[in-house]
């Protein structure tokens, strides 16, 4: 298992940006992939990005060409760079770890979350 902390949330203005990061500790050996997922009220949580540790990234169509995901191994930290916000973009935003130790099967674990609200 591993323990997830985000941060850098906070009240942002259309058109402005956003770092949050997420620090991994524990058996940070067996993280095979890294993610940001939302949550919006009164919306089912989605998929924002992910990374593997190949930096192999995958994007919501929502997110793609504003948002970048990125990593830093030697610190087990991955981070979101979110520019262009948006209303829409307001949520509270959780940190992933997919983690595997063979022949075991994947694990998720998920972090407590920030709030981001974007509103001007």
């Amino acid at each position: 298992q591993v323990q997830l902390v985000e941060s850098g949330g906070g009240l942002v203005q259309p058109g402005g940006s956003l770092r949050l990061s997420c620090a991994a500790s524990g058996s940070t050996f067996s993280i095979r992939a890294m993610g940001w997922y939302r949550q919006a009220p009164g919306k089912q949580r989605e998929l924002v990005a992910t990374i593997t540790n190949e930096a192999s990234t995958n994007y919501a169509d929502s997110v793609k060409g504003r948002f970048a995901i990125s990593g830093d191994n030697a610190k087990n930290t991955v981070y979101l760079q979110m520019n262009s916000l948006k209303l829409e973009d307001t949520a509270v935003y959780y940190c992933t770890a997919d983690t595997r130790v063979w022949p075991g099967p994947t694990m998720t674990s998920w972090g407590q979350g920030t709030q981001v609200t974007v509103s001007s």
